[in-house]
Order: C-alpha cells, then structure tokens, then sequence
C-alpha cells in the first residue's frame, strides 16, 4: 500500500518517499532503545497519548506483559521494516511499462481491475523477493528483540533462545542446535524460491 502512494505523482513526493524511508535508516538498536523509551510504563509517551484520547484508562507496561510484550515487538518491527518492503515493490511499480497500464485503460478496465489483472501480475516477482527478505529478516531477528524486551520469555526468537543458551546457561549443545536449525530453515527458504 505504501508502495502505491509513494508511486503516485503528487506535489513533495520526493521528500515523503525521503521521510518514510527514515524508519529503515535508522540503527536497529537506536530505533528499539527509543521505543522502549516511547513504550514505558511509567514516563513513555505512548501512554500519555493513548489515555489522552481515551483508548486506554491506566497506563500499560508494553514490553513487559505477557499480553502487550510481543505485540509491541511486531507493531515496532512493521514500523522499522515497511520502508524496505516499500522501496522494493516501489522499485518495481517503476520498471512497470507505462504502456500495459494504458492500453489497459483505454480497454475499459477500472483501477481497481488494472491492478489485480495487470499490476500485481507483473510485480510478483518482485513481491515474492521482498517476502522472502523480510521472512528471512524475521527469522533471524535479535537486536530488536534483545534491546526491547530483555530477559522476557515472551518474546523470544530463535536467536534470542540460541544466544541465550550458549552464552548465559551454557548450554552449548541447545545454543548450537538451535542456531544450526535456524540456519537450516533460512538455508530452505532461500532454496526454495
């Protein structure tokens, strides 16, 4: 969706294309540290915001619930990783000849059927390659896990499980079986496409 509007023409598209690339560009641990800071229970200004427009009534500890933890790791990890998946699909909304689209126009289809029946088609490929970059980036995900919500059982990732084994239990058979699994299944999808 993101990459559509960044396709279309309007006044300052090259400084909104810019600015939601910014996400993307910053340092994961720096973008998890400032979460964790916009998170906070106690001083975090999501809170402050959320109680202001009255969706919540008390403040809620974001990352160190059971029921909120893992929901604040995804909605953080969509925010950093959009822009990637955007400035792919975006890429191939460009290569997309202009013509296809209107030759599709002039034979009478809507916007709605030119995308389904012309556009999509023609950036699978593409869509498919930023799918299996971001279900590898998922996979292995760690720094943001580790700086958000540290020591929290409820957001832990095979990295998280692996490092956490080998490093702080010492269990180095576990820690290295899980990084070798991990390292199996990225090596299978990768593979597989």
């Amino acid at each position: 969706c993101a990459a559509l509007v960044l396709n279309a023409e309007f006044p300052g598209r090259g400084i909104v294309r810019a600015a939601i690339l910014i996400p993307w560009a910053i340092p994961t641990i720096v973008s998890a540290k400032m979460w964790q800071w916009m998170l906070n229970d106690q001083f975090g200004i999501i809170n402050v915001v959320l109680i202001n427009l009255g969706l919540i009534h008390a403040k809620i500890a974001w990352t160190a619930s059971a029921d909120t933890a893992m929901i604040a790791v995804l909605i953080v990890d969509i925010w950093k990783t959009t822009p990637f998946m955007a400035l792919l699909i975006l890429a191939a909304l460009q290569m997309l000849p202009r013509e296809i689209l209107e030759v599709a126009k002039l034979d009478g289809a809507n916007p709605w059927q030119i995308f389904w029946r012309v556009t999509l088609p023609l950036i699978r490929p593409a869509v498919m390659v930023a799918v299996i970059f971001r279900a590898l980036d998922a996979l292995r995900i760690f720094d943001l896990i580790y700086v958000l919500t540290p020591n929290n059982a409820h957001t832990k990732s095979m990295s998280v499980f692996a490092r956490e084994n080998l490093f702080e239990f010492d269990k180095f058979a576990y820690g290295s079986a899980a990084s070798t699994l991990l390292f199996l299944i990225i090596g299978l999808l990768t593979i597989a496409y």
